[in-house]
């Protein structure tokens, strides 16, 4: 079998071409609903507006359950869950090809967001398969690129087929919407048969009061981020909910200093390798989650009447935004060669300050297509290289078990940092919306508003990242350590370095 890593032999091309093949199908959940959504909104006789609910209710999912399902995959094999996932993920997906009304559509497009946890349990895997080479670390780096490579690759394999099949399929909703979940149900046996478990440390347990804490401060903060971008900044409450969130988190932290074996291990959160790269992930999510929507209205801005935008119709918009995501793929391939070429720790402040000057660069150049062309493309190297290198280091700095929630711990927190940016960009550019020749379009200090806090908020993400030492993340000079007897102990057989003994998919 040819290795990912000459003499690692637990990393295998086989390994991650299967989990490539998952990332595929994560990119087209991602993308194949996006071009439909005017269809779904007349299928289900709702509002255009109405399909915000649909979006926040799947990001709520996301970031109350990621965190409990990666540390049940710490836990039990980040293989089981990863498969448990995609049962509910697969049914979530069944389910909205065959509902018809609004609340059954709610339901299950925010199931469906069980598929968020793919990527960190990947890494997660990945990592553990690699841990007892001293070229872990890199291989993860690079095996990740390769994952996110294969989700972005995905999103635009969903965004080009979804509209397409609607069409070929005479405007059959049930039938365009079988195809996702055709594709989860198939990736299931993928990871059945092509993926080999974990070996998760004995003697684990679940804190059930410190999940539930977490989840309900959770709850509270991204209920009411999505109030106010529904109900507006006028509504008072949504700041009473975020505020009683954040206060939930003081009785969460002293229980859980108390814990041998806590939900989060606030002592490993706090290292130095750790609580930057888990603050760069929120601060990034501002602009990888936060910026899309105004990105993408001020292209369709018509320049002729409120002098500014680029006056792009949809099929124009969706060029500007399939070259973005072309960008994140060449950032993702680079952040593992940079990896090498300097450190791990230089190459994530060289991606975060990418992403500071791409959006900067909007602050005195967004007059034409190629401006604002080369703008995102800037900050979208940036953006690429961090999806994948997020998890990887924070899988790299968490000590044995605790992989897979350190790798979904980036995910929860950059989705925290786009929930916060969306709600607030919304409210930016509700105000002063200028109105003329009867069009109803933002102000052009709005968007550069917008922008600059992209831009500020990536600036921040990298002058945190050099507090990081700086040989975190890279690979440790130790040798091997030794096998033992398959099943016997944390480091048996299913995370040993002889490639011919265990499966590698």
């Amino acid at each position: 079998m040819t290795l990912l890593r000459g003499k690692s032999g637990a990393i295998t091309f086989g390994l991650i071409g299967y989990l490539f093949l998952v990332e595929i199908v994560s990119g087209v959940l991602q993308g194949f609903y996006v071009p439909l959504i005017p269809d779904l909104v007349d299928h289900l006789g709702i509002r255009d507006a109405d399909f915000n609910w649909f979006e926040a209710a799947q990001l709520l999912v996301a970031a109350l359950s990621v965190p409990v399902l990666a540390k049940l995959g710490d836990m039990y094999g980040h293989k089981r869950i990863l498969l448990v996932s995609t049962v509910l993920t697969a049914g979530a997906t069944w389910w909205l090809a065959f509902t018809g009304d609004f609340t059954s559509f709610l339901l299950a497009w925010a199931l469906q967001g069980f598929y968020t946890v793919w990527l960190p349990l990947e890494v997660a895997l990945i990592f553990d398969r690699g841990r007892r080479s001293a070229t872990a670390a890199s291989a993860t780096r690079s095996a990740a690129g390769f994952l996110v490579v294969a989700l972005q690759s995905g999103a635009i394999i969903g965004a080009l087929a979804g509209g397409r099949i609607f069409t070929a399929l005479g405007g059959d909703v049930t039938a365009t919407l079988i195809i996702p979940a055709v594709a989860v149900t198939l990736v299931f046996f993928a990871i059945l048969f092509g993926v080999p478990e974990s070996q998760p440390l004995p003697g684990r347990r679940l804190d059930v009061v410190g999940f539930t804490l977490l989840s309900l401060g959770l709850l509270l903060i991204t209920s009411g981020l999505t109030f106010l971008r529904i109900n507006g900044a006028d509504t008072w409450w949504v700041y009473a909910l975020m505020v009683a969130g954040v206060l939930v988190f003081v009785p969460w932290a002293r229980f859980e200093l108390r814990q041998s074996d806590p939900a989060i291990d606030l002592r490993v959160l706090r290292q130095p390798n750790m609580w930057p790269v888990q603050l760069t992930a929120g601060l990034i999510g501002i602009s990888l989650l936060g910026a899309q929507a105004p990105l993408a209205t001020f292209a369709g801005t018509d320049r002729d009447e409120v002098g500014y935008g680029l006056s792009l119709d949809a099929s124009k918009i969706s060029y500007l935004i399939g070259a973005y995501l072309v960008s994140l793929i060449v950032g993702a391939l680079l952040f593992p060669v940079l990896s090498r070429l300097a450190t791990p720790r230089i190459a994530l402040i060289v991606a975060a300050f990418l992403v500071a000057g791409g959006y900067f660069l909007f602050l005195p150049f967004h007059d034409s297509a190629l401006q604002v062309f080369t703008n995102m493309i800037v900050a979208g190297i940036g953006a690429g290289a961090l999806v994948g290198a997020m998890p990887a280091a924070a899988a790299a700095a968490a000590p044995r078990g605790q992989t897979g929630l350190a790798a979904a711990l980036t995910n929860t927190t950059k989705t925290i940092g786009g929930s916060f940016a969306s709600s607030v960009f919304a409210v930016l550019l509700a105000v002063g919306v200028a109105q003329v020749a009867g069009s109803t379009a933002s102000s052009l200090f709005g968007y550069l508003t917008v922008f600059a806090v992209c831009g500020a908020g990536a600036l921040v993400a990298a002058v945190l990242l050099f507090l990081v030492p700086k040989l975190a993340f890279a690979d440790a000079d130790v040798a091997p350590l030794p096998a033992v007897e398959a099943g016997t102990g944390p480091d048996a057989a299913g995370t040993g370095i002889s490639g011919a003994s265990v499966p590698r998919g």
